[in-house]
Order: C-alpha cells, then structure tokens, then sequence
C-alpha cells in the first residue's frame, strides 16, 4: 500500500519483471546446456526437442515464481 500511495508501484514492479526475466533467461540457458538441449537436437528429433524445452520452462518458471515473484 505504501508503494501505492508512494507513486513507486509501477518502478518496483517494473524491476521485479526485469530481474525475473533475467533470471529466466539465464536459467533456460544453463539447464538446456546440461541437459544437451541443443539446436543439432532440435534437427534431429525435433518431439524430444519440444519435450525437454517444454520440462525446462516450466521448471524454471516455477523457480522464478518461487525465488522472485511470490516471495
């Protein structure tokens, strides 16, 4: 409410959404890296590709959700 009322929601938001992206964005990285989700994978089996990605977003979304949005 302070940060409301404060006129300083919108710039705390705004760096919450940055710093999740952030660590979004490394964590796909490393977690494809050590799982050899690679784009060779993506032209060879394209189904196991999508399947590993898709595992690796939503894990990762789940711990960005964890660390930086509901904490």
């Amino acid at each position: 409410m302070n940060l409301l009322t404060g006129g300083k929601l919108n710039d705390y938001l705004d760096d919450i959404d940055k710093r999740a992206d952030k660590m979004f964005s490394r964590l796909v990285t490393e977690y494809s890296d050590r799982q050899g989700v690679t784009e060779q994978l993506k032209t060879e089996n394209q189904f196991l590709w999508l399947q590993k990605m898709n595992n690796i977003l939503a894990y990762v979304r789940e711990i960005v959700e964890n660390e930086i949005i509901y904490s």
